[in-house]
């Protein structure tokens, strides 16, 4: 090691108490800490996280449990220190941690008094650590308060009351690490007696448990090892941004890009222009009970299956009513979410500026697909396929470019004129028809009107073109006439057949 034997210094160990509390200060609300909880819970393959609360007087208790790996003694001081490993260790893909931060920082963002308990699985004997402000204050030393025999029998004694004292509790279950805040100072020590207690129900119940459904969701829907998650003995349900079982969500192409020594993958979603009229009924399966869609607008960045951020655009364009039906997905892997500036708090990121460009040509491509289904209010009236009788001229087919409307041939009166009609009649018929359907798609910016050959789903046989364009010249249009205006407005575009290519030349 170099000396400096010319140099003098001055000791310069921090103040212990007033470290912790600054560095619990890293945008911490209740759900991201308990979010970030449950991120080492995850890693250490659990299939149930339990929280518990006791509010009925103070302190206000808090327990979060797993029934994961658990840890021995020396890991569990290992994980208690600050921090517990550099977030340049190499981790594996399904490792959810960054900094060796968040159990102490999350749990100090909301109390000043925490108890780890864990034993390592398959074994009986619980070892536990404490940390207390107060004894940090008074000592002024780093130290963590080494739990007795006692004491841990108590807590545990604790939580298991608490946990029989909520409905539907599982007598079954036994955790093998039990996380206990005491003392919950953000509801305690700046509400009125009166509010204190239903604002902390509120937000267990209601944003807490809402926000974890939304992060959470892919283990949760896992169909190999379903991750359960209970809060005072209510099961959280997944919610799914992107629920790919329903017909109504259109996919856009997706974009991948190597970045690091990982992968940036991106994908847009656009809802269905319906979710709108379901929002307003309050029925809506595209957003939590009590988010909007302009909240759920946005970008939605996983990491290693855990969503990171959703909801807006993260400064890249403003948010606006016309593009609450656009939703980007992006799976970034845990090996360069330092080049993303993950906050200690797994709640923010910088997108690095190798990116941004990319990044902006997706947004671009799913804004225009997203604002050009806001502005279909009108097609929710339009039936998904043609209905006999339907007093419906037109019909809606989703393709990946957007909502076309189709004539519909069963509309009565038309069903009825054709059948009054001779072959060629009803193949000049169809060619008008065509145009006209087509027309109104560019009319309403949806592009994908060509032609494919197909008769079911042109609506228009090849032979039917080549009569009616016969009849045209026949009629004195000019052949370029027909090539500039009749044919792009059919659909045809680099697709002309050879016999009218020879009709044309």
């Amino acid at each position: 090691m170099e000396k400096f034997p010319d140099k003098n210094f001055e000791d310069a160990n921090p103040n212990p108490e007033f470290l912790i509390k600054s560095i619990a200060e890293q945008g911490y609300s209740l759900e991201t800490a308990l979010a970030d909880l449950m991120d080492n819970s995850i890693t250490a393959n659990a299939t149930r996280i339990e929280v518990l609360t006791k509010i009925d007087r103070e302190p206000f208790i808090l327990f979060l449990s797993d029934d994961g790996d658990g840890m021995t003694a020396q890991s569990l001081k290992k994980n208690m220190q600050f921090p517990s490993r550099s977030p340049e260790e190499y981790r594996s893909t399904a490792d959810l941690g960054r900094f060796g931060l968040g159990l102490k920082t999350a749990s100090f963002s909301q109390t000043r008094l925490f108890t780890v308990l864990s034993r390592k699985k398959g074994t009986t004997e619980y070892s536990g650590l404490t940390w207390d402000v107060k004894h940090l204050k008074d000592s002024g030393q780093w130290q963590m308060l080494i739990n007795s025999e006692k004491e841990i029998k108590e807590l545990l004694e604790q939580y298991g009351s608490v946990a029989r004292s909520h409905l539907n509790n599982s007598n079954y279950y036994l955790p093998n690490t039990i996380v206990m805040w005491k003392g919950l100072y953000k509801f305690e020590n700046y509400l009125s007696i009166s509010n204190k207690q239903e604002a902390l129900k509120q937000e267990i119940t209601n944003t807490t448990s809402e926000y974890l459904s939304i992060v959470f969701h892919r283990f949760m829907e896992n169909k190999i090892k379903p991750l359960q998650i209970r809060i005072n003995n209510i099961i959280v349900k997944p919610f799914n941004p992107f629920p790919l079982d329903n017909s109504e969500l259109r996919v856009l192409e997706t974009l991948n890009r190597d970045f690091g020594n990982d992968f940036v993958k991106m994908q847009g979603f656009v809802l269905p222009n319906s979710s709108i009229k379901e929002t307003k009924e309050n029925v809506n399966p595209w957003t939590p009970q009590n988010k909007s869609l302009m909240d759920m607008e946005g970008l939605y960045i996983y990491r290693a299956d855990r969503l990171i951020l959703f909801g807006g655009w993260n400064g890249l364009i403003k948010k606006m009513p016309r593009l609450q039906l656009g939703r980007l997905k992006i799976e970034i892997g845990n090996r360069v979410d330092h080049l993303f500036h993950l906050n200690v708090a797994k709640s923010q990121i910088i997108i690095p500026h190798d990116l941004k460009s990319a990044f902006l040509r997706a947004i671009v491509d799913l804004k225009s697909e997203s604002q050009k289904e806001y502005f279909n209010h009108g097609l929710r009236t339009f039936p998904q396929r043609p209905i006999e009788k339907s007093t419906e001229l037109f019909y809606k087919t989703a393709t990946n470019k957007g909502i076309l409307l189709t004539v519909n041939n069963e509309f009565p009166l038309l069903k009825s004129l054709k059948n009054t009609l001779n072959k060629d009649q009803t193949g000049e018929l169809n060619f008008i028809m065509k145009i006209a359907s087509n027309l109104i798609n560019r009319v309403r910016q949806v592009d994908n009107i060509e032609l494919t050959g197909d008769i079911e789903k042109d609506g228009i046989s090849n032979d039917e073109i080549l009569k009616s364009v016969k009849k045209l010249l026949d009629l004195g249009l000019s052949k370029e006439q027909i090539k500039k205006n009749i044919l792009p407005n059919l659909g045809i575009k680099n697709n002309i057949t050879d016999e009218i290519k020879n009709l044309l030349n």
